[in-house]
């Protein structure tokens, strides 16, 4: 699992000459963000239940929620309504607090303030979202005014941040929309394309970029494929990440992987606790084999590359899988999605969507980029984690008591269930 691409020198960085650079620069500073906005403010009420959040981020197929105040009338008009964000990390981080908030008296350290006052509302009986708010640490609410660039979006994208709201041209406080980190990075894909020099710059291989630095070589949070739906809930907590790589117990081959995308979609319309304690290989099959389903193949999204794929090739498949992150995997001849496996396995890096930004930031000249703050921030809020990188994450038991909101539908009843959910969104 704890593998490097180079054993050697620190790797170099390769750019395009100092005139490339100039001129890319210039162009991207007459790019205005608000031209970049990929999704609109949909909003929810600070007092609102997280039920009632998950399920309007489920109905309305968002990627989050921005958490709205109430006002009065003698407010300044420049002040924000919105007090936070919402999505599926703090999800994740909530329904984890939730299946192991009996752990709180083995911890060694006193629990999070925060995390005991949602343990509170929540044995009254009402968890008001504002409280579970950026619970994940990677929800910070940062807003950009209505004439900010794209190096103004570097400078906030290249540091771990996800997502901008951006502000409207009449200074009220009230955002016209928010820009994606993905929204930018497919920006800068379609730059590519009208841009010959920077097309150039995107056909380098990714082993010798500093993506961002060495540790993140062997920052490889990876679960087993028969660890629990539960364990990788906790280890993505822990970790700070939004998704973990789940390998095969045997061969340490990657497999795929699962998110906190993954986990709000199926485990909150489940209402169960049995899928908590499914072994990944089974929530995989029930997530990620969409087309195979269609025709008939057994296959799943693959969600890697190798050192030497290009930039280019990497930043389409982040783009076409819909991932923040894409797992580095040895070089193998084999055509099968499940590269060969090694004695160590063959896992061996991450390169992310954060990664791709901060070396453009690098050629915007950006001063202290380092995309790994914000998550390294996380693993130290995180009194549990004990390593960046896990061949197999901590099990804690979970009895059905320990969970809210209990039913007894089975494995396949739940599969019925997220299928006729999909369909009726399909159908819309």
């Amino acid at each position: 699992m704890n593998g490097s691409w180079k054993e050697s020198s620190p790797p170099t960085f390769i750019s395009g000459s100092d005139t490339d650079a100039a001129e890319w620069m210039q162009d991207w500073k007459a790019v205005l963000a608000r031209d970049l906005i990929d999704f609109r403010i949909i909003f929810v009420d600070a007092d609102s239940t997280v039920e009632e959040a998950c399920d309007k981020l489920l109905s309305e197929d968002a990627p989050c929620l921005a958490v709205r105040s109430e006002q009065s009338d003698h407010d300044s008009p420049n002040r924000s309504p919105y007090q936070g964000l919402f999505d599926f990390s703090d999800v994740n981080a909530f329904l984890t607090l939730a299946a192991t908030r009996h752990t709180f008296s083995l911890d060694d350290t006193a629990p999070d303030p925060r995390q005991l006052k949602i343990v509170e509302a929540a044995k009254a009986g009402r968890v008001p979202v504002h409280l579970v708010s950026n619970l994940s640490d990677k929800n910070p609410l940062i807003s950009l005014p209505n004439d900010a660039d794209v190096v103004s979006l570097l400078e906030v994208f290249a540091r771990g941040t996800h997502r901008v709201l951006i502000q409207a041209s009449d200074h009220s406080g009230e955002p016209i929309g928010m820009v994606s980190d993905r929204g930018l990075l497919a920006w800068f894909d379609s730059y590519a394309k009208a841009k010959p020099s920077f097309r150039q710059y995107l056909a380098n291989p990714i082993q010798p970029l500093p993506l961002p630095s060495l540790d993140i070589y062997t920052s490889v949070v990876a679960a087993l494929s028969t660890a629990s739906v539960l364990d990788a809930m906790k280890l993505m907590s822990e970790e700070g990440v939004s998704s973990v790589a789940v390998i095969d117990e045997e061969s340490g081959a990657l497999l795929s992987a699962v998110s906190v995308t993954d986990i709000g979609k199926v485990v909150v319309p489940s209402q169960s606790n049995q899928i908590l304690g499914a072994p990944l290989h089974q929530f995989i099959s029930l997530v990620k084999a969409k087309d195979g389903r269609t025709d008939g193949a057994d296959r799943y999204p693959v969600y890697s590359c190798t050192p030497s794929s290009t930039l280019q090739y990497a930043i389409e498949k982040l783009l076409a899988t819909n991932a923040h992150r894409l797992f580095v995997t040895r070089e193998s001849t084999l055509s099968s999605p499940v590269l060969a496996p090694s004695a160590q396995g063959n896992l061996c890096g991450i390169v992310s969507v954060v990664d791709m930004l901060s070396l453009f930031a690098h050629l915007a000249n950006v001063e202290d980029v380092d995309p790994t703050e914000m998550q390294k921030h996380r693993r130290r809020s995180r009194s549990g984690s004990k390593s960046s990188v896990r061949q197999s994450p901590s099990v804690i038991a979970v009895s059905p008591t320990d969970i809210p909101r209990i039913d007894a539908l089975s494995l396949d009843d739940l599969i019925s269930k997220v299928e006729r959910r999909k369909s009726v969104r399909s159908n819309k």
